[in-house]
């Protein structure tokens, strides 16, 4: 091929992943230019006003006004913070195992991780129900009833939810790096298995064990269905029931958390990436070999 025409279909190819990243960019562009418009518009003159985002950046006022909105603000930012952690101290330690020793247990866990894709929501709730029912109970009399009926208890559930998307993140970061290689060289020089989890596969997994943690923050933050069926209230919920009352305060509570999910989901690609971050380890492990030799 000349080069004259390789240079033209580098070209082409250019302008249509341009006009496919522009198309993209209009599709979801178009909704929040929309609902700025709303929040930005005066329903009984029609003039434009930033009074809606004024109010919704003065916190003492959302708390006294809309209280409903801030307990869900609230308990969306203790679920965001809960289900991650919970979510990578049962899967990275038992993925790191079964790669190890049981391999042959691989598909399975799979299978398992992966089944929450195909379980709808609703169906998801009524298998859940007896188990809050009896969770509840149980968390009333130990710890009293305000805890006991806490929002923070639907982690565990969304803990579920994300475990396909958490599992794929973690296999590909599991399957970039030669661990078993890695966890018996530390083993050899004396290094526990909490060590060899702490100081030598998480720092090798930090960028799967990130976006994991990103999918799992964006999840939980635009959940609705099974918090509104478990009549708990997180943000999409108290958005639901402001609607009612004031929409334009709803709407922007919409668009500051679509912006902020998006931003989260694009930081994905910049954040834990920096080059030569496993290999350090590994260069380490390996002179730490050579002066034990």
């Amino acid at each position: 091929m000349s080069t004259g025409l390789r240079a033209n279909v580098h070209r082409r190819q250019r302008m249509m992943r341009w006009a496919v990243i522009g198309v993209v960019l209009v599709f979801f562009a178009l909704p929040l230019l929309g609902m700025l418009d709303f929040t930005t518009k005066d329903i009984n003159t029609g003039a434009r006003s930033l009074a809606t985002w004024r109010t919704l950046a003065n916190v003492g006022q959302i708390n006294e006004q809309y209280p409903t909105l801030a307990t869900g603000f609230v308990n969306s930012i203790g679920l965001a913070v809960i289900t991650p952690i919970v979510m990578l101290v049962i899967l990275v330690p038992t993925m790191t195992w079964v790669r190890l020793r049981l391999p042959w247990l691989n598909r399975t866990v799979e299978f398992i991780s992966l089944l929450p894709l195909t379980v709808p929501a609703i169906v998801l709730v009524v298998g859940l129900t007896p188990i809050y029912s009896w969770l509840t109970g149980w968390l009333r009399f130990l710890l009293g009833d305000s805890i006991g009926e806490s929002t923070l208890w639907l982690s565990l559930a969304y803990v579920i939810l994300v475990l396909p998307y958490a599992y794929r993140s973690l296999d590909a970061g599991l399957r970039a790096i030669d661990v078993k290689t890695l966890s018996e060289a530390a083993r050899s020089l004396g290094a526990s298995w909490p060590v060899v989890m702490w100081r030598i596969v998480l720092p090798n997994l930090r960028t799967a064990v990130l976006s994991a943690s990103f999918l799992s923050v964006a999840l939980v933050l635009g959940e609705f269905t099974i918090a509104n069926l478990f009549s708990r209230t997180n943000l999409q919920v108290a958005m639901f029931l402001l609607a009612k009352s004031n929409a334009q305060i709803s709407i922007a509570v919409g668009l500051v958390s679509l912006v902020f999910a998006f931003l989260v989901l694009f930081a994905m690609s910049f954040i834990g990436g920096t080059p030569g971050g496993g290999l350090r380890h590994r260069r380490a492990l390996r002179r730490s070999q050579k002066e034990t030799a």
